[in-house]
């Protein structure tokens, strides 16, 4: 399982850039970390439960908080609070990123939403 060894948030480009123990490294926007948020309230309780979160094309990420040494909890300037990204999703969230983030626009195409608040 991949370890997050450096996390920066910038601010200004709303991004997440994370560097991990096996050598990969991940930039990625507070957009897209805010609708694959791993809690209950976007993924639900299983798959046909899952939200498709609309209007956040420009939420930022207000804080970051450790959880143990396997995780960080995203506070978003939105208040969205839930989502526990453990290392292994972030990892994966990095490795997905262009198949996720294509699924997650035509999602919305598919039920008229938009990025925009």
């Amino acid at each position: 399982m991949p370890v997050a060894t450096e996390i920066r948030l910038n601010r200004s480009e709303r991004r997440l850039d994370v560097t991990f123990d096996d050598g990969t490294r991940a930039s990625l926007p507070a957009e897209y970390l805010r609708v694959e948020s791993p809690s209950a309230e976007v993924q639900g309780h299983s798959p046909d439960q899952r939200q498709i979160v609309r209007g956040k094309r420009l939420v930022g990420i207000a804080a970051i908080e450790p959880v143990g040494n396997y995780a960080v909890r995203l506070i978003f300037d939105d208040r969205h609070d839930t989502g526990i990204f453990s290392w292994e999703y972030l990892h994966e969230l990095g490795r997905e990123q262009e198949t996720r983030w294509a699924a997650y626009l035509k999602a919305l195409a598919a039920k008229g939403l938009s990025r925009d608040a």
